[in-house]
């Protein structure tokens, strides 16, 4: 047997780990990373004007847009129509489609639940027009997601 003639140093060893880590899983990587900014898009457009304006008071159109500038409206809410639909299409099967899809509602919508709760009471989340709200927003995610999965199969992927 042959020996490498320069044995691998402890920080070189770290850096090959994490080169294989990362090519290894980064489509999972590439996946939690949209999940976390569809999370982050979801929570921003859930958070009322009110507070908004609040915050950024002398920025043109922020009861409207919020804190992004008027010309990146349609591109954010593009955003929240086009990643739930690609977290489907990078999922390998249905189930991990739907959740992952459907994850970043899940956690924007209890957030805000629970903020609007200890303002508004208990009996908020329960009220007839808030149900109905955050259901649609749930099927409307899990639907895109359902959508991009079912897209694997046009684009023959993996």
């Amino acid at each position: 047997m042959v020996q490498s003639s320069t044995p691998q140093t402890i920080p070189e060893k770290r850096s090959a780990t994490l080169l294989l880590f990362l090519q290894t899983h980064r489509w999972t990587i590439v996946l939690l990373s949209m999940v976390v900014l569809e999370t982050a898009l979801v929570a921003m457009a859930l958070v009322p004007a009110q507070f908004w304006t609040r915050v950024l008071p002398n920025t043109p159109g922020t009861a409207l847009d919020g804190p992004f500038p008027p010309a990146l409206a349609p591109l954010i809410t593009t955003l929240l129509y086009v990643i739930p639909t690609l977290i489907g299409l990078l999922c390998h099967n249905w189930q991990k489609a739907l959740l992952y899809a459907t994850l970043p509602a899940w956690i924007g919508l209890g957030v805000f639940l629970v903020a609007a709760t200890l303002k508004v009471g208990p009996f908020y989340l329960v009220s007839a027009d808030h149900v109905t709200a955050n259901v649609s927003v749930l099927e409307l995610f899990a639907a895109l997601g359902a959508i991009g999965w079912l897209g694997r199969s046009i684009f023959k992927l993996k």
